[in-house]
């Protein structure tokens, strides 16, 4: 790493003394040529694909670099294009990162951004070396794409790794607002200063907290602690020039000019915010929190017929014994408990309900579902009776243990064919549902609890160790958490009859909601 470090750093300090060209500019050349590839390096740890062709790209880019500060040729359009395909190939990387772990762990999802954005300001950097008009002057080209450099590479980067050491509501609040302030400000410099006001007190308000985080954060020695408080602290003060040039420049009540910018404001990021913090967080990295989750998941791929794969008899509910999820009689309706291990002997209806924000996606959406009849809901919400049999999975098709398939109908139209098993993780027994979708499948891990003699079955997590979650996985090894969460709760309501209720969020906004009776109509009644 060191030898790594030193030949990055003689590079630009070579290129520097053999540039002709003024100061400003080396801003942004110590950032191509130093914080990426170190940041690179210490963010990639896997020797996987990305390092096995990383000379191939790196070389050329950083070279493009070098030249396109110590020479001038009619081709330096064509040269600065080797940084954009360099910038295009860590976004892929950062892409195929998100990927292997899906909507969890934001501050991961931080890193994954950062390595996204470089591409953004790759093209800048590209647009500006080949002089393409995009509408601005070419100083404001290269200060955008100085941007798109230090605050949506560099910073996203930082503050994913303070995610690593600090996780609560306000820090993912923050982040959330640090990572779209960055093409807010793009926006606003485009079309609005009223818009670019909102991006600056994006930053405000996502950098105060940072800072407090980062203040109260507990580090690996003194010199890091001091280094990474000195660097993020510098960010109050030049988030405030930053504010004092969108009210100099867009409604003349202060006189801060680009000149004044790129000496005070640039300098500080440079110097202070970006090397301080590189250095700080090069003395020791903090491990990632995300564990890649391991239970088992179901083999079965695309549209499945529950007639071709199962057969139907063997099982008669959706569970053979409820009490392994740590349930009883005491704690949980008899009827309840009838329902799971004797699903046949009961009738359904329900009543579909998509939230009115989301009924446009609904309506395109039932296209697709009509054709692969899964996930099959009604457009409408009136009461709708379903029906169904419970199907015994052909051994060796699924991969999972005690598999049945339960397939629900409203009239001739399948709603969902649904592969329930349950698998164990940590002594602690989950309800594990697979939705065969073309190419892939969804899986709902769900917890179960006991709750007034009712009983709720959730996808949302107890706790950081818990399985529960919506996922998606395309083969038998990667798993894509999705952005949905979902709980069902049913309750007796009466003599034989149950009710319950069935909520989905998708980033946390809810998008529908299914009440079901449930009627009991066994033999015994």
């Amino acid at each position: 790493m060191r030898k790594f470090v030193i030949i990055h750093v003689l590079l630009f300090l070579v290129t520097l003394v053999f540039s002709d060209t003024p100061w400003p500019y080396g801003l942004l050349v110590v950032a191509q040529l130093v914080y990426i590839p170190v940041l690179l390096r210490l963010v990639c740890t896997e020797r996987d694909w990305f390092w096995t062709y990383y000379p191939y790209v790196a070389v050329p880019a950083y070279a493009s670099v070098v030249l396109g500060q110590v020479v001038s040729t009619a081709w330096d359009g064509w040269i600065a294009s080797f940084y954009l395909l360099f910038t295009l190939y860590v976004a892929l990387y950062g892409i195929a990162r998100f990927l292997r772990r899906g909507f969890t762990n934001i501050e991961e999802f931080a890193i994954d951004l950062g390595l996204v954005y470089l591409a953004m300001g790759g093209g800048w950097y590209f647009a500006f070396v080949a002089g393409i008009d995009l509408g601005f002057s070419p100083l404001l080209t290269w200060l955008t794409a100085i941007h798109f450099h230090y605050s949506a590479f560099i910073l996203p980067i930082f503050i994913g790794w303070i995610g690593r050491l600090h996780s609560s509501r306000v820090y993912r609040w923050a982040v959330a607002a640090l990572l779209s302030a960055p093409m807010i400000v793009a926006v606003g410099i485009t079309f609005s200063r009223w818009i670019e006001i909102l991006s600056v007190l994006l930053y405000m308000y996502g950098f105060c907290v940072i800072i407090w985080i980062v203040w109260r954060s507990l580090f690996a020695n003194r010199l890091q602690k001091w280094l990474l408080r000195l660097a993020f602290s510098a960010l109050a003060v030049t988030i405030t020039f930053s504010m004092f040039y969108v009210l100099s420049n867009g409604f003349g009540l202060f006189s801060v000019t680009i000149d004044f910018m790129l000496r005070f404001h640039g300098v500080l990021n440079c110097i202070v915010f970006a090397l301080f913090g590189l250095i700080g967080w090069s003395i020791s990295v903090p491990p990632a929190r995300f564990v890649p989750p391991t239970f088992p998941r179901s083999q079965i791929r695309g549209r499945r017929v529950a007639e071709e794969i199962g057969q139907v008899g063997k099982h008669r509910g959706l569970s053979d014994d409820l009490t392994v999820y740590g349930l009883s009689s005491a704690s949980v309706s008899p009827l309840i408990i009838r329902f799971y291990e004797q699903t046949t002997d009961f009738r359904l209806s329900a009543s579909v309900h998509w939230h009115r924000w989301f009924k446009p996606f609904a309506f395109v959406y039932s296209f697709i579902s009509q054709r692969m009849q899964q996930i099959n809901l009604p457009l409408r919400s009136e009461i709708v009776e379903m029906t169904g049999a419970i199907y015994t999975l052909d051994e060796g098709l699924d991969g999972r243990e005690q598999v049945r398939v339960w397939e629900r109908k409203v009239g001739e139209q399948t709603i969902f064919t649904a592969l329930y098993s349950q698998h164990e993780t940590n002594e602690r027994m989950y309800m594990n549902i697979a939705l065969p979708l073309p190419y892939s499948t969804m899986t709902g891990v769900l917890e179960l609890h006991a709750v007034n003699q009712g009983l709720r079955l959730t996808s949302k997590r107890t706790d950081l160790a818990s399985d529960a979650g919506v996922y998606l996985s395309f083969d038998t090894k990667g798993l894509f958490t999705l952005p949905l969460q979902e709980t069902f709760f049913i309750e007796q309501t009466g003599e034989g009859t149950l009710q319950a209720t069935h909520h989905m969020w998708i980033f946390s906004l809810p998008f529908l909601t299914i009440d079901y009776l449930i009627v009991y109509e066994g033999e015994d009644r």
